[in-house]
């Protein structure tokens, strides 16, 4: 594990949800709630969650696949957060 990978695994929840808000914010150009449904409330659709999908893989160096691509883990800034949390400790 490089150094690079240590910092990343040690975000705290509430850094990476400012972290995703900022993102969030920066390609919708709206604010949005941490616990907000985004696809209910309208503010992205269902091609955005691709963009979501890559995003996270990237910045956060994890690979999501499987059942883990569902529509419920991009529904909310928390529910991502978990998600990356959950993935960068190797928990399936």
């Amino acid at each position: 594990m490089t150094t690079g990978e240590t910092t990343a695994t040690s975000r705290t929840a509430e850094s990476l949800q400012q972290e995703l808000l900022g993102f969030l914010s920066e390609r919708i150009k709206t604010d949005v709630e941490a616990d907000q449904d985004l696809f209910a409330s309208g503010v992205v659709s269902s091609m955005f969650a691709m963009q979501l999908v890559v995003h996270l893989e990237s910045t956060y160096d994890i690979a999501i696949v499987g059942p883990d691509l569902k529509l419920d883990n991009f529904r909310t800034v928390v529910a991502m957060t978990e998600l990356v949390l959950r993935l960068q400790d190797g928990d399936v």
